[in-house]
């Protein structure tokens, strides 16, 4: 397999955190977000939206957006799992993955952030009070659910990491890049400091990448 990916992207990070999980090799191919060369057209050929992550499989096939990735892997290589077998419990995980994936992070990945600097002219300042607000935002929600429900545990759900995880953890990364404070959510704090004593979580930070 290929993985297209950027060191800072935090959907290429989740997906690598998975294939870490989960024991599996690939080939990694960088595609520098900041220098554009997502846009440049032997890339688009692979993923015509132009982002990353895309999973390239053995057969040709490209996988894109990260979550489906994740799920792929899930169900190809089921061990150790990224979802509960229970119904009830998979949605929570899919529930608590998709707030990250779905409501935080599209508001505040590099192409938004680069709209507002060079299309609508806002300032480095005005750039970072968007991206604190709505990660405050998120993890308000998501520190009060993580905190108030039984079944989290030492991870978001129970006490093995699932796919939830593996979308918190580069969350709170980028988080502290932007210097957003972390004092009012300590479970999500907790959980994120569990999933980073994992070797595979380790593995896959873009500090070793970069």
């Amino acid at each position: 397999m290929i993985l297209y990916g950027y060191a800072l992207s935090s959907a290429s990070y989740r997906v690598r955190i998975a294939l870490a999980l989960k024991g599996l090799q690939v080939t990694s191919v960088p595609v520098n977000l900041r220098a554009g060369e997502q846009r440049l057209e032997g890339f688009l050929q692979i993923n015509s939206q132009g982002f990353v992550p895309a999973l390239a499989l053995d057969d040709g096939t490209v996988l894109t957006q990260s979550v489906a990735i994740i799920e792929y892997l899930d169900e190809v290589h089921p061990d150790p799992p990224l979802l509960p077998q229970a119904p009830v419990a998979r949605a929570r995980v899919r529930a608590l993955a998709q707030a990250i994936a779905c409501d935080v992070h599209p508001l505040n990945n590099l192409r938004v952030l680069q709209y507002l600097e060079h299309d609508l002219r806002h300032d480095k300042a005005t750039r970072e009070t968007w991206y604190r607000h709505w990660v405050q935002r998120g993890f308000d929600a998501l520190e009060q659910r993580l905190a108030g429900e039984a079944a989290t545990g030492r991870f978001c759900h129970g006490d093995a990491p699932t796919m939830a995880d593996v979308c918190l953890v580069p969350q709170v990364a980028n988080a502290r890049r932007f210097a957003v404070d972390l004092t009012p959510y300590p479970r999500i704090v907790a959980i994120d400091a569990a999933c980073r004593e994992l070797p595979a979580f380790q593995a896959a930070a873009p500090e070793r990448l970069v």
